[in-house]
């Protein structure tokens, strides 16, 4: 395995986990990629979402990165979705390099990422993203979405201290990042899961998110679990929070996203 490191202009780091080219798995040798961007309530990136996910997903056969976007100072405003945006240019850009297909790039964010994660596919063609990384068309946008926990709305089922932390005191930037008001046709996959009990982001934050898709005929698969907390991550002992019936998640969104790239190692 190839460790591999970058820079964005912003400061935010980009970690990836590059599975080995050999000429004896050469079909191999290009593989989907999926981005994890960590939660953490846009104050801080959190490391139980970043290396025991990117070894599930490496064990399911993907090119993992990890991106530690700007957390300070608040209010952040665009600057983590830019980081976001110009990770996933990157991987875009340097694909050959990387060894990743530049067409089945996925986002995996969990809590606040969850909502990072949500906003490169919903806002990807926001004017500051745009502006700030000179896009043009598509190629900061993912190929499917995969949401744990996410922090989603603004509205009465709002994290609060996301919000705080991300936008401040301005009403309309809030707005504006409330998600489930700006889903619109054709946007990618989306894979959600959440526990129902969750009492620090609200399982209704999913739920919202889950109609307006529905409402705009964009596909997903949503998994509730009855019991866990936030901020579970893989669900094991290793990262605090076992939880053998909602660690399910891993296979499951394994298995969905093996079916979305159209990509298997059986």
């Amino acid at each position: 395995m190839q460790i591999y490191t970058y820079t964005l202009p912003s400061g935010a780091v980009l970690t990836g986990y590059l599975r080995d080219e050999t000429a004896e798995m050469s079909d191999y040798n290009i593989r989907p990629a999926v981005l994890l961007l960590p939660g953490g309530g846009y104050e801080r990136c959190s490391a139980r979402e970043t290396d025991p996910v990117a070894m599930q997903f490496l064990q399911a056969g993907y090119q993992v990165f990890s991106l530690l976007y700007t957390v300070s100072p608040a209010p952040l405003r665009w600057q983590p979705m830019i980081d976001a945006a110009g990770a996933i240019l990157h991987l875009r850009h340097n694909a050959a390099r990387l060894r990743v297909d530049p067409f089945k790039v996925a986002v995996c964010g969990f809590s606040a990422g969850g909502h990072l994660a949500g906003a490169t596919a919903i806002l990807w063609d926001a004017e500051p993203i745009r502006s700030a990384l000179g896009i043009h068309g598509e190629e900061a946008r993912p190929d499917a979405v995969i949401l744990s926990y996410p922090v989603v709305s603004s509205g009465i089922f709002a994290h609060q201290g996301s919000f705080d932390n991300l936008a401040g005191s301005d009403n309309d930037l809030r707005a504006a990042f409330s998600l489930e008001n700006h889903v619109q046709e054709d946007l990618p996959p989306f894979f959600i899961w959440h526990t129902v009990d969750d009492a620090t982001v609200l399982v209704q934050n999913s739920l919202l998110l889950a109609q307006a898709l529905t409402d705009h005929h964009v596909p997903y698969e949503l998994h509730l679990f009855p019991h866990g907390v936030h901020g579970s991550s893989t669900c094991t002992k290793e990262v605090n929070t076992p939880n053998p019936h909602a660690s399910a998640w891993v296979e499951l969104c394994t298995d969905w996203l093996a079916e979305i790239f159209n990509y298997a190692l059986q």
